[in-house]
């Protein structure tokens, strides 16, 4: 600790100077790629060392366009230009830099220009010739390159807890080194100069699948073991993980702020611990080999569920099963793989290990897939400490119901006593396992099968509870329209399955505010066609692009239908330049006609928009059906809600520190005769218009 802390303390002066050098709105600046160049739904993502006037600075950038210049991989040397934002003091970048120009000034040479041509050539030309999602996910297996992994796929691989086996780890660096190490004892070699060879591979290994945090931790184990070789000695596996984890953290200490280390030293630590006492637990009912292969997998989910509640609100269901199924395939997928991506200069020979290692691969994505595809795969959960702690007091719980207490080191006079303590506890812990279990399937069946029989049918507008944000769902007959995603995609995912909805036709994104878009990724796979209102930069697209395959600008005088209803946009016009991109060029929709009531729907537009809607006459006659603007914010046009006179006001909000919705706007609404309904104290929120306008609330008022 002493270590990590003088490394800190050392070398935070540098890094406040260069994050106040690169806390700016302009910036062009020198980046040598240090990490994977990632694509991610906004664009994409890197990190590096930064040439800055205080000196070198760890940074990462998020790149805004489309498709990633030539030459830009590890190894690189780029000049970006655009715009920085500096970090907190915990984050290992002292800036993000938003670039809007990449210029590739020097490609990966040397030994990274061979890996980044094995990998780029392995995704280019090796797997695009294997059909399927087996041929997108081979790179992934087996050297962790994930730029042909899809959307869908990558969704279906973290909903079934598998993403796991497209990150390197110990497992592959092992593999590298065994195998090294046994060529050259094959060629008569003496064991110093086996662990050299070996450890020059491992190096190189580390080089092809690039250094990510948990190819770090497993490269570094595996040259600890060899060390502890080459001198004659043997480690445990906790010791060498121990010893890894402290050389790591003194070398980089930010590394302990990052998720992906925390999960490989964390799942190592698992197996090497946890997995024993669960296998014995599980040898009671059924043989050891059984035992075995489910004691890994639920091991290495126990501890790293909560870690994983910390930044995400899901827990993958179907894990453990998951990676029972699919486990046997992956270390063939794995070598093969490896071997075609190596055999590259001899095309028949990669084509031939590429299609052996298709097999394997296939299974491992359609696995994924079937197990995403079950209902309440990814089962909610809250996100952060609260999520975390209640996670792992689940996964102590689990533990202790399966293993037991631990043996006790007492005298013989208190052995008894402790035997009873650890039956009981064994006993109780039993109990809130069968009580979690059957919570957990009451849950899962609500927010599955049985999630449509939780609310009426007769719906036709559905205002979808997902906290600060919007999203809401008019359905016409068989067809049905969604008006933004909320901030949420698990919370989006939720709410759809509770309604009944598998399909969607059209998709309106008003803008492109997290509030109203980031739960896009919720729509892959499901919608038919996405419109959008105007976007500040061709980036904020891609997450519709990913989702839908119809992806078209809406603007003014734009109209359709969703089953008897008809729909129509308002605002904003084609070529309007009197506001920027953002919450007053909100597409502002009218739709109604059949079962769903005349409905107006505001997205953020604020008060000046909204006069120009009053003034210009765009908007005309009354409406049933209001949805509020900007969250009830207090920037509302009072004469808007006066002429339309809605009967029913809906209002998309959560927790928030803004205020919303405001005491002037709700004022605004009563005034004007509406029943408000809103989120965060309605929840879930139905409308019906079948004999009379109804409002039916989740968590109805007291």
């Amino acid at each position: 600790m002493g270590t990590v802390a003088a490394h800190v303390a050392a070398a935070q002066p540098g890094r406040e100077a260069a994050r106040q050098a690169l806390d700016t709105a302009a910036v062009e600046v020198v980046v040598e790629v240090a990490t994977k160049v990632e694509q991610t739904p906004w664009g994409t993502r890197f990190a590096g060392s930064a040439r800055t006037s205080a000196g070198e600075a760890p940074v990462t950038v998020q790149w805004r366009g489309d498709d990633p210049p030539i030459g830009l991989d590890l190894g690189a040397r780029v000049v970006i230009t655009g715009e920085a934002e500096a970090s907190g003091p915990g984050e290992a970048a002292v800036a993000t830099v938003f670039a809007d120009e990449v210029s590739v000034t020097e490609s990966p040479a040397h030994v990274f220009g061979v890996a980044s041509s094995l990998r780029r050539g392995f995704v280019a030309d090796v797997s695009s010739s294997l059909p399927g999602a087996g041929g997108d996910l081979l790179p992934g297996l087996s050297v962790g390159e994930t730029s042909a992994v899809t959307p869908e796929l990558d969704a279906a691989m973290k909903a079934s807890s598998l993403s796991h086996l497209t990150a390197v780890s110990g497992s592959n660096c092992a593999l590298v080194v065994g195998l090294a190490f046994a060529a050259s004892a094959a060629c008569g070699a003496g064991r110093r100069t086996r662990v050299v060879i070996a450890l020059a591979v491992l190096g190189l290994f580390v080089l092809l699948v690039t250094p990510e945090a948990s190819v770090i931790r497993a490269a570094t184990m595996s040259a600890i073991a060899m060390l502890a070789l080459l001198l004659g000695r043997r480690g445990s596996g906790v010791a060498v993980l121990s010893l890894a984890v402290v050389v790591l953290l003194a070398m980089d200490p930010w590394l302990a702020a990052s998720y992906g280390f925390l999960l490989s030293a964390s799942a190592t630590g698992a197996l090497l611990l946890l997995t024993p006492p669960l296998a014995r637990g599980f040898e009671r009912w059924m043989p050891r080999v059984v035992a075995l292969a489910i004691a890994v997998p639920l091991a290495a989910q126990l501890v790293c569920g909560p870690i994983i509640a910390l930044f995400a609100s899901e827990v993958a269901l179907y894990g453990v099963v998951a990676n029972i199924v699919a486990g046997p395939a992956a270390p063939a997928a794995t070598v093969l793989g490896l071997i075609a991506c190596l055999a590259q200069p001899l095309p028949l020979l990669a084509s031939g290990t590429a299609a052996l290692a298709w097999l394997p691969s296939a299974w491992v994505a359609r696995t994924a897939e079937t197990f995403a595809g079950l209902p309440s795969a990814r089962l909610g959960w809250w996100e952060g400490a609260l999520g975390g702690v209640t996670l792992a007091l689940v996964g102590v719980i689990v533990t202790v119901a399966i293993a037991g207490l631990p043996a006790s080191r007492v005298g013989e006079r208190s052995r008894s006593r402790w035997v009873r303590l650890a039956v009981m506890a064994q006993r109780l812990s039993a109990g809130a396992v069968a009580l979690i279990l059957g919570v957990g399937t009451g849950t899962a069946a609500l927010g599955g099968i049985a999630a449509p029989l939780t609310a009426p049918r007769e719906w036709s507008i559905a205002l979808c509870d997902v906290g600060q944000g919007d999203a809401i769902v008019i359905r016409s007959g068989a067809q049905v329209a969604l008006i933004d995603t909320g901030p949420d995609a698990a919370a989006l995912r939720r709410c759809l399955s509770r309604l009944g909805v598998d399909s969607i036709d059209v998709a309106f994104i008003t803008h492109f505010d997290m509030d109203h878009a980031a739960g896009l990724p919720a729509l892959e796979g499901r919608v038919a066609t996405i419109v959008h209102g105007p976007a500040e930069r061709e980036a904020d697209l891609a997450p519709a692009r990913a989702a839908a395959d119809d992806v078209r600008a809406g603007h003014a005088g734009m109209h359709g239908r969703v089953g008897e209803a008809s729909w129509r946009i308002l605002w904003p016009a084609g070529e309007t330049r009197a506001f920027p991109p953002g919450n007053d060029t909100s597409l502002v929709l009218e739709i109604g006609g059949g079962a769903v009531p005349r409905t107006l729907l505001l997205g953020d537009l604020g008060a000046d928009a909204q006069r120009i809607l009053v003034d210009g006459g765009t908007v005309a006659g009354t409406f049933d059906v209001v949805k509020v603007s900007h969250h009830g914010s207090r920037d509302q046009f009072p004469a808007l809600y006066e002429r339309i006179r809605p009967r029913v006001a809906l209002i998309g909000v959560g927790e928030n520190d803004y205020g919303h919705p405001h005491p002037d706007a709700l004022a605004v609404l009563a005034r004007s005769g509406a029943v408000v309904a809103r989120s965060d104290t309605d929840g879930l929120v139905l409308v019906s218009d079948t004999e009379r306008l109804a409002v039916w609330r989740d968590e109805p008022p007291p």
